[in-house]
């Protein structure tokens, strides 16, 4: 099986080269494409259907992951904002994007949702991960991460 058949099995095993850091209730993994730079993906560690059927703990876990994992890339790339969705309509397992928003993007594009970029942003490998291009901002924000979570926890 290739890591990405199924990306919270190989996160969990590590086998899933996207993997970031891994935190108390997720693991925090760099998106595959990368037209929006710092654009991740964050996985639950173990597999549901969605965020309802996480107990409640696991969900404020999972949910602060989300929120520690934002302000990191905040910090990494200083975007506009971060957008957050968990969706779950096409891959159906709990996960959330965490997609940058830019100044520099169209006015037209800051406007809608990332999934109404034409279908080649997704497709087109100039915008594959990349080590050589994408790896110096996702060592930044696996540093951010560590730091968030370092004020994070020295809040508690």
């Amino acid at each position: 099986m290739k890591w990405y058949e199924n990306r919270i099995k190989s996160a969990v095993d590590g086998t899933n080269p996207m993997v970031i850091k891994e935190l108390p209730g997720s693991f925090a993994v760099y998106g595959d494409v990368q037209f929006l730079p710092g654009y991740c993906v964050l996985l639950p560690k173990r597999e549901v259907a969605s965020l309802n059927d996480l107990d409640l703990n696991e969900r404020q876990v999972f949910l602060t992951d989300m929120t520690l994992l934002g302000d990191a890339m905040i910090q990494a790339c200083s975007p506009l904002r971060i957008n957050y969705e968990l969706l779950g309509n096409t891959d159906n397992f709990l996960h959330a994007h965490l997609f940058p928003r830019y100044e520099w993007e169209t006015d037209e594009a800051k406007k809608m949702p990332v999934w109404l970029y034409d279908k080649s942003h997704w497709s087109n490998p100039e915008y594959h991960y990349s080590e050589k291009r994408d790896g110096k901002l996702r060592q930044k924000i696996a540093s951010c991460l560590e730091n968030a979570y370092r004020l994070f926890n020295e809040s508690s």
